[in-house]
């Protein structure tokens, strides 16, 4: 209720309603020919300046600057195990189509309430078994469709979920939370989880290397001992914290403790008539090691595989050439080629944060200093050499240096930005709290 009443007034306070398009799918955005505008602005970044925007046909006019926040998760991922029904994924697709269409990958993994006693009657039995037969028989789901009528198949069932992830940690709760007997999860690959203590969550986002360090290894002892405690099996034995986004959940772990969730570590084969056939490994593994081939009994499938990356294709290319395309981006979030291009939350791939809220208005408080002070304004090759200046600070780190951030190295570029700058300090209270610029209608 609260969300609801604050979106209300939000959208009261700035007259959003005139100024928002619905059911309209940007499908290009272009620049402006500037002889074409009526002024002559200077629309060359290497002078100072920045180009002018038209999105699909321009019937909308001339933008100064463009802000794209498709985020990180689109249409749901269907993966195409063998074992699936005839047709199931196109049905699932064609479903979906009305939020955008749902990919098909063959990547394994990429994110009334039953009280306690009823978790503690008869546990799932793993036995082994030659499974090359026919298709399940029983429903399957993807993860987002546990919070849809659909989900009320999982009452009293046995539910395997593929997939380890976020998606499949909440999967595991939400089907527990909807009555089901018990979850199975099936994690190709160990995330780390750790618990929504805002304390500890705030000491771990202020390490401000943005990588794994000699001494990560502190935090991880310490998550171990308290987080993990009674199933330290599922610490992960090749994965640093500082590696990629941990999985943030208090419940997910009590669940295995209790057994009302089984955790097995393995590899999706194929669905079978009444289960999943997984080759099951032990910690110490790799993805698709040698382990034993298993059938894992399942009344219900759900597929926590993820969701499709949504695609950023509208905008022209030469605005991300070779070497800097996202995540490689200044800031993380604006084109190397033209500061006017905000990716906000776009380009992200991994973190650990806090608060997902504040860099936001920071952000976009940064690109309004740059449209209105030229003085502040980088040159194409600033942007570049900062970009390039991270990957050397944190050269050998995985994935690539701007694919893992913490919060306490994102508060650490946007102070830079006004401190490698002086002229830029006046607009530091603007930028960090949004004080001392009002629009003209309220001056």
């Amino acid at each position: 209720m609260f969300l609801d009443s604050e979106m209300s007034r939000i959208w009261k306070e700035y007259g959003l309603e005139s100024k928002t398009r619905f059911n309209t799918p940007v499908t290009v955005v272009q620049r402006v020919d500037p002889s074409s505008l009526e002024t002559d602005p200077d629309t060359d970044p290497w002078k100072n300046g920045h180009a002018r925007w038209t999105i699909n046909d321009g019937r909308e006019g001339v933008f100064d600057a463009i802000i794209v926040t498709v985020g990180t998760c689109g249409a749901p991922k269907w993966v195409n195990f063998k074992g699936l029904p005839d047709g199931f994924v196109e049905s699932k697709r064609a479903k979906t189509s009305h939020t955008g269409e749902a990919g098909i990958t063959n990547d394994r993994e990429k994110s009334s309430d039953s009280d306690e006693d009823s978790h503690s009657e008869k546990r799932t039995e793993i036995h082994g078994t030659d499974a090359e037969g026919e298709a399940f028989t029983g429903p399957i789901l993807h993860s987002s469709e546990l919070d849809s009528p659909e989900a009320s198949q999982v009452q009293g069932k046995t539910v395997v979920i593929i997939g380890s992830g976020a998606s499949g940690v909440e999967a595991a709760e939400t089907a527990l939370q909807r009555g089901a007997k018990q979850c199975v999860m099936i994690a190709r690959d160990d995330k780390w989880i750790i618990s929504r203590n805002m304390f500890i969550d705030v000491l771990i986002a202020m390490q401000p290397f943005g990588r794994e360090m000699p001494l990560s290894f502190i935090w991880e002892s310490f998550l171990q001992k308290w987080h993990y405690r009674g199933v330290e099996d599922l610490v992960p034995a090749h994965r640093g914290l500082f590696e990629g986004t941990p999985v943030v959940n208090d419940n997910f772990l009590s669940h295995v403790r209790s057994g009302a969730c089984l955790y097995i570590r393995g590899d999706t084969r194929r669905l079978t008539s009444n289960g999943v056939l997984v080759n099951t490994r032990t910690r110490t593994s790799h993805p698709e090691d040698k382990g034993e081939e298993k059938v894992i009994p399942a009344d219900v499938v759900v597929l926590a595989t993820g969701f499709e990356r949504p695609s950023t294709d509208f905008l022209p290319r030469d605005l991300f050439p070779e070497g800097y395309s996202q995540p490689d981006l200044y800031l993380q979030n604006f084109s190397t080629e033209d500061w006017s291009i905000l990716l906000t939350n776009s380009s992200y791939i991994n973190a650990i944060g806090t608060v997902g809220h504040f860099h936001i208005g920071i952000y976009t408080r940064i690109l309004l200093v740059l449209l209105l002070d030229a003085g502040a304004r980088p040159a194409p090759k600033d942007m570049k050499l900062w970009v390039d200046l991270v990957r050397y600070l944190k050269r050998g780190a995985k994935g690539g240096a701007l694919t893992f951030f913490t919060y306490m190295e994102l508060t650490i570029w946007l102070v830079l930005f006004h401190i490698v700058r002086p002229d830029r300090l006046p607009w530091l209270p603007f930028v960090l709290f949004g004080w001392g610029v009002l629009p003209k209608s309220a001056k």
